[in-house]
């Protein structure tokens, strides 16, 4: 499950996975983003903060991710990992050759300073 918020004033939707991700979540985070989107042209970012991974509810969550991510990542500038997970530090490099928005993570509890690098008020040190 992801509770997601979209700040419309800076364009950063801030997702939070809190148990197994599910195919309604990403339908969930597209209702959000995709007016703003089409609105704007692009989101600034995208903070995902999580403790850990919380893999898929099932097979058909994986691939709705998958499409979510497919459908979006040329649409949004910069992507804030939020986590001390291990997982964290490997998808920060493998989202590199996947995904055209730059990636960058930051330690648990920094939410506020990965927001401010999305908005471009923190120098970029990665």
């Amino acid at each position: 499950m992801i509770k997601a918020d979209l700040d419309r004033d800076k364009g950063i939707l801030h997702a939070r996975p809190s148990g197994p991700l599910e195919v309604g979540d990403f339908d969930r985070m597209a209702v959000l983003v995709d007016p703003y989107i089409q609105k704007k042209g692009e989101l600034a970012g995208l903070v995902i903060e999580a403790k850990e991974f919380p893999g898929w509810k099932n097979l058909a969550s994986m691939l709705r991710h998958f499409r979510f991510v497919r459908n979006h990542h040329r649409k949004i500038r910069r992507v804030a990992l939020v986590t001390d997970a291990r997982i964290g530090k490997i998808a920060e490099r493998l989202a590199r050759h996947f995904v055209a928005a730059q990636v960058k993570r930051f330690p648990a509890e920094h939410a506020g300073e990965a927001k401010r690098w999305i908005s471009g008020r923190m120098k970029d040190e990665g």
